[in-house]
């Protein structure tokens, strides 16, 4: 009989990576694993049980890999979110503070409309930064956030702290950083 996984027994953690003292989780692990990317996905969407929204927005890269099938299983549309500079058409751009420094994020201009009901989804919550970001795209762009969705949640890092006011889920939470 095959042992039934759950979704942190395909979470590789790499100890002292990328300095002493962290544990680097390792989010890549979930995703070569054909199971571990099923999983995934389908904690994600059990998260979004009973919220009604229009489109899913993604952090660049992993919050593709993760809203895309979302976006497609939910037949919803999908709205990336780019770092600076990778996107052709007139787009808004926001800054937001890094570990050491910064860092721009952007998104086309009318890929979001006045009143549109947002779920935002990206691999990680940690600083909250990457994330407050966005929804403060997103909200400039008149999108309504209902929800921001992660497949792991740092707690350590106090991300949540960012996004006090809106609906947070996360499918896996480690306590530390």
């Amino acid at each position: 009989m095959k042992k039934v996984r759950k979704l942190e027994d395909y979470v590789i953690s790499i100890p002292d990576f990328p300095k002493p003292g962290i544990v680097f989780r390792d989010v890549t692990s979930i995703l070569k694993d054909p199971e571990g990317l099923k999983l995934s996905i389908h904690e994600l969407m059990h998260l979004l049980e009973g919220t009604e929204f229009d489109v899913i927005v993604g952090a660049e890269s992993r919050g593709f890999l993760f809203g895309m099938p979302i976006a497609y299983n939910k037949n919803k549309g999908f709205v990336p979110i780019r770092k600076k500079g990778k996107l052709p058409r007139e787009t808004v751009s926001k800054e937001y503070a890094l570990e050491y420094g910064t860092a721009a994020i952007e998104i086309h201009k009318e890929d979001i409309r006045p009143g549109q009901r947002v779920v935002f989804v990206d691999d990680l919550l940690a600083t909250g930064g990457t994330a407050r970001a966005a929804i403060d795209l997103i909200e400039e762009l008149g999108g309504v956030v209902v929800k921001a969705l992660f497949v792991m949640e740092l707690e350590g890092l106090h991300g949540r702290d960012q996004l006090k006011g809106y609906d947070v889920a996360s499918a896996l939470k480690y306590p530390g950083k």
